[in-house]
């Protein structure tokens, strides 16, 4: 039975103009675990009047970061994609993506037709939360009767491996060894509704248990690193603390320098490359900052797959 390791990450637009923006935030934003307002609420207020105002200014900032071959995810992505399959030559490797092109039901009919009967599945997303990780099996469950002589197994989450956590630690101090350590070590996270986490999703528990060992992993103390959340939307109340506002409060108070680092991120991508490197930067400047370093994450580094390839190697059976 041939056997295949699907990577599965977010999505992005296919070009960084306001069309393509808008066709990938309407698939991206109708999905119910993304948000859960009542679909004959939503559907008129996300396509008369949220998408109308911000795809263009979306399409700019996917514009400013935007790389040969197509946004960061995507060519990141791609990138770890085939050092894995390097790594792996007695699997098929492949990357689908949850929203917009190269899809997972085109991916997984792709393989399928090869002759893969066996799908480990790896969501890029080290946390489980339901509005990432759920989604990739809601689809999985749904896709799966069209293949009934196949076999799935789903990677719930790697927030906690040792070689994941020993990758992030180490990139962390390659960074202090090259730069020195700033006033400030902060730890950013996609956030979600705080109201997730009341009904049991266990993403802010995997956030704060990934950032423990990766700091007992990089010599240093829990105390030494800041945990917060960024990227929020809507009204509803988020998890907290917020990046941007810790990050005009430390400029305030008289903080010169910042390290962030992102390790809800498989890939760089819009939130980490134009979010925390730019605009948060910027923000933290004017409010008295001198500097924000941004740590890259894992891409397609050597380390990055040698992890995914030990966490998808153990969940095989």
């Amino acid at each position: 039975m041939k056997n295949a390791l699907l990577l599965v990450n977010l999505g992005t637009p296919d070009q960084a103009d306001a069309e393509s923006v808008r066709r990938y935030l309407a698939e991206f934003l109708m999905d119910p675990r993304v948000v859960a307002i009542p679909r004959f609420i939503w559907s008129p207020l996300l396509n008369r009047v949220i998408l109308p105002k911000r795809c263009a200014p979306v399409a700019e900032k996917y514009a400013s970061i935007w790389m040969d071959g197509g946004s960061p995810l995507k060519v990141l992505s791609e990138a770890l994609t085939a050092k894995i399959a390097q790594r792996l030559s007695d699997t098929r490797v492949a990357l689908a993506m949850r929203y917009g092109s190269n899809n997972m039901d085109t991916t997984i009919a792709r393989l399928y037709d090869e002759g893969v009967r066996a799908f480990t599945v790896l969501p890029l997303y080290p946390q489980y939360s339901t509005t990432t990780t759920a989604s990739v099996e809601d689809r999985i469950h749904a896709l799966a009767p069209r293949f009934a002589d196949a076999q799935f197994k789903i990677i719930a989450d790697y927030h906690d491996h040792p070689a994941w956590v020993q990758a992030v630690a180490d990139q962390l101090r390659a960074h202090h060894r090259a730069h020195g350590r700033a006033d400030k070590l902060m730890f950013s996270f996609h956030g979600i509704p705080a109201a997730l986490v009341r009904k049991g999703d266990p993403y802010a528990t995997h956030c704060e248990a990934g950032t423990r060992k990766i700091a007992r992993a990089a010599g240093l103390q829990r105390d030494d690193i800041t945990l917060t959340y960024q990227s929020r939307f809507g009204r509803a109340k988020w998890l907290e603390p917020f990046t941007v506002t810790t990050l005009e409060e430390w400029g305030r108070a008289g903080v010169k320098t910042v390290d962030v680092i992102c390790p809800g991120f498989a890939v760089d991508c819009l939130e980490t490359l134009e979010e925390i490197a730019d605009t948060n930067a910027e923000i933290f400047k004017q409010a008295g900052g001198e500097r924000l370093n941004y740590i890259p994450c894992l891409n397609d580094s050597d380390a990055h797959a040698d992890a995914l390839v030990q966490i998808a190697r153990e969940a095989q059976p």
